[in-house]
């Protein structure tokens, strides 16, 4: 396949794409960004052409999303957010924001969407007589405690609801400001209904830096996991994705530190690529690290069929052939070494006590 000989666009500090990559499924009219805002927080750096994050306040007439995925561990979710500030290239949720007619690429990580009333409606949901409880999903598409979380604090209200109704809940981030609803968590493990599952990518700060530019540091994170395990509040630690040639040399020491701070079980996920992802991965390489773009191409490529992405069920989340073999290996081998096993979190459904809904029938016994 011929490459592509243009040279890659600079790259924008604080900002995990490079570009505003338009072509996308859709084919959608091709698009210039809207502009440089300079952001209050940022004004006063070396370059005057940042990107200020905007937020669209919407509301959603529904705010579970079901799924029948056979190699994921639930069957619902909740996402408080479209699009993510923390700006992780690898983010495979970039491709949704190409149905609201925007970029998976920096509008993903700068034109967000919030929906403040995504507590009201779980209540209402969760009041209705056919709901059967099942742990509920928080950060399956995009993260919880992004930073605009401190102004909102959608998942503050939802994870009140969850533990006034005894509902269980599963949260995956990458953010420490999960400690900032300790409380909360650790009143909902006391009583057998939440687990945490953190990320931590690599271990490097130059290199998350890049990867996950506005996500906090792996020390934070590691001290995240720390603080909730002093809580009793069960803790994961996800090693996701693995990227071949940057980060794949670290599983060891991911390993080691995430049990020095107390987490239960370690998990991988290969590199995968859906759709827009892959060019703007690409981009990535080019800006950061042209040196071995290729190889990195060449590996993913050797875990997913010889494509870039591979999205059938179970394949999907392990890779393929003796590179997917290895990465796996290597982390059973750390995991005995360090007593880990795999992660058996199980959350209790027999405790939930459906809710009175203000308005409703219910309210008169």
């Amino acid at each position: 396949m011929e490459q592509d000989k243009r040279p890659a666009p600079p790259a924008r500090k604080g900002r995990g794409a490079v570009t505003n990559n338009d072509s996308h499924r859709f084919n959608l009219p091709s698009r210039q960004a809207d502009g440089d805002w300079l952001d209050d927080r940022e004004a006063l750096g070396d370059s005057p052409t940042k990107l200020r994050t905007q937020v669209t306040t919407e509301t959603p007439k529904s705010i579970l999303s079901f799924n029948t995925s056979p190699d994921i561990p639930f069957d619902r979710s909740i996402n408080a957010y479209r699009g993510c500030e923390h700006g992780c290239i690898y983010c495979y949720a970039r491709p949704t924001h190409a149905y609201h007619d925007l970029s998976p690429g920096l509008d993903f990580e700068t034109k967000l969407f919030a929906k403040p009333n995504a507590a009201q409606l779980l209540r209402e949901t969760l009041a209705k007589p056919k709901y059967r409880p099942a742990p509920i999903a928080l950060g399956t598409n995009t993260d919880p405690y992004q930073p605009i979380e401190k102004r909102y604090r959608i998942t503050r209200t939802i994870l009140d609801v969850m533990l006034e109704t005894r509902h269980p809940v599963g949260i995956t981030t990458k953010s420490n400001k999960v400690i900032d609803d300790s409380e909360t968590l650790a009143a909902l493990a006391a009583l057998e209904l939440t687990a945490v599952a953190i990320s931590v990518t690599t271990l490097d700060p130059q290199t998350a830096r890049l990867l996950e530019p506005r996500a906090p540091s792996p020390v934070k994170r590691l001290a995240a996991v720390r603080h909730l395990r002093a809580l009793n509040i069960p803790v994961h630690v996800s090693i996701a994705p693995v990227i071949p040639a940057i980060t794949d040399y670290e599983i060891e020491s991911i390993v080691e530190a995430a049990v020095d701070n107390g987490a239960q079980s370690v998990s991988i996920t290969p590199m995968r690529l859906p759709h827009e992802v892959a060019p703007l991965f690409e981009q990535w390489l080019e800006a950061y690290f042209p040196d071995r773009k290729n190889k990195v191409m060449n590996i993913i490529a050797s875990l997913r069929d010889g494509k870039k992405n591979d999205p059938d069920f179970h394949s999907r989340m392990k890779g393929k052939g003796p590179w997917a073999k290895l990465l796996h290996h290597r982390l059973a081998i750390a995991s005995r070494k360090h007593g880990l096993g795999k992660a058996r979190f199980t959350l209790r459904t027999d405790l939930f006590q459906r809710p009175l809904v203000k308005g409703s029938q219910m309210e008169l016994f």
